[in-house]
């Protein structure tokens, strides 16, 4: 059962580290304040979520899994609204989104290659 527990515990810990990784490049590339907040969403919930999961698989049934488990509570609750404040917080200073260049095609609709 151990080997079991341990297995998982990887996984969790590789998925995490998987969504850490996107979300910190999400952060690095992405081109306004809101689309970032995407971004460390993903980092707040999934890479701390399942990092914090295995380390509670690892731990076994203790008070040590138990303060993990609040901690992954208060995050849960927490995350969406540290972000929807910070949303706020650009709206009301004019913070514009960065709008996405449409790439507009030569045919005219209807036409057919050839």
């Amino acid at each position: 059962m151990s080997l079991l527990f341990d297995f998982l515990s990887l996984v969790c810990f590789f998925v995490g580290i998987v969504a850490l990784i996107t979300g910190s490049i999400g952060l690095l590339r992405l081109p306004d304040v809101y689309s970032r907040i995407h971004a460390a969403g993903i980092i707040d919930t999934a890479a701390v979520g399942f990092i914090v999961l295995g380390m509670i698989l690892q731990s076994g049934f203790s008070l040590t899994s138990v303060k993990l488990a609040l901690i992954v509570l208060f995050l849960i609750f927490t995350s969406p609204i540290s972000g929807h404040a910070v949303a706020m917080m650009a709206n009301k200073f004019g913070v514009k989104p960065k709008a996405r260049e449409v790439r507009k095609s030569k045919k005219k609709v209807g036409e057919i290659d050839g």
